[in-house]
């Protein structure tokens, strides 16, 4: 799966999708950010998101994935004023683990229906035996396949994306199955970044909708109280469920993170 780049202006907005995903599901963001004036960039990270022809044996370890994910935020950050970072459900969480270690570099973080618990109402009620998995041979043999209702709310968008499901390997809200060893490392990290909130200090807008299939409202509010942030914002949706860079308020996601990041750059620094 290609990065997608969009130049802009000296602001820049590095983005990260969610596990086993890849850009298109950040494209209706990532444009409307670039038409505010932002250049963005939504990098794809062999070994974290979604390629044709991956295995559960092509997983990489979470560390590689913060390791190449603070390259790209290095790499923007001489030729921008100022960088900030946003993330859709894991990929939230990744620009959180990067956010902890930059401190202030980071000008604003805007993090998008954040998963630090697989508890919303639409996960099945068998997923504990993934920790059996594990640890088993059978990690690299069983995948959990994506069903109803996708993380999406609209009725229009969620037939089209069961018909995709139906004859493709993914869409634009990810791939079609997700793999045990991927599950694994992306809760590895929730446990490290759960441990770190304290150190991250750029201002933080959470978006996250109040019917979350994957992520109930717990994981907002642990990240509002735990945070080591001062200026902390939550937004709460009432019609999307998981996926909300495509759901119903896709609109509304992008004129509250062009929102919060402006104010975030005229009050900030900006070397």
């Amino acid at each position: 799966m290609d990065a997608l780049r969009l130049d802009g202006g000296e602001h820049a907005v590095l983005l990260f999708h969610g596990l086993q995903s890849s850009p298109a599901e950040l494209q209706p963001l990532a444009k409307r950010l670039h038409q505010a004036g932002y250049t963005v960039h939504v990098p794809h990270i062999r070994g974290y998101g979604f390629e044709h022809g991956d295995t559960p044996r092509s997983v990489t370890h979470w560390e590689d994935w913060h390791a190449k994910a603070l390259i790209e935020f290095r790499t923007l950050r001489p030729q921008y004023k100022t960088v900030a970072l946003g993330g859709l459900c894991i990929g939230a969480v990744l620009s959180l683990s990067i956010a902890a270690e930059l401190g202030d570099e980071v000008a604003a973080l805007a993090l998008l229906s954040t998963t630090l618990w697989y508890d919303g109402w639409g996960m099945p009620w068998y997923r504990f035996l993934r920790y059996i998995g594990y640890y088993s041979p059978f990690r690299y043999v069983y995948s959990y396949r994506e069903r109803e209702p996708f993380g999406l709310k609209n009725p229009q968008l969620r037939k089209w994306i069961a018909r995709e499901m139906s004859h493709k390997d993914s869409s634009i809200v990810g791939a079609s199955k997700l793999n045990l060893p991927a599950i694994q490392e992306a809760e590895r990290m929730i446990g490290s970044v759960k441990k770190s909130l304290p150190r991250v200090t750029a201002p933080v807008l959470i978006i996250h909708a109040v019917e979350d299939d994957v992520a109930s409202l717990r994981n907002a509010r642990f990240i509002a109280g735990n945070i080591g942030s001062k200026t902390v914002e939550t937004i709460l949706l009432h019609n999307s469920y998981h996926m909300i860079t495509v759901d119903s308020d896709r609109e509304q996601v992008a004129a509250e993170t062009i929102r919060f990041f402006g104010a975030a750059h005229a009050t900030g620094p900006t070397t």
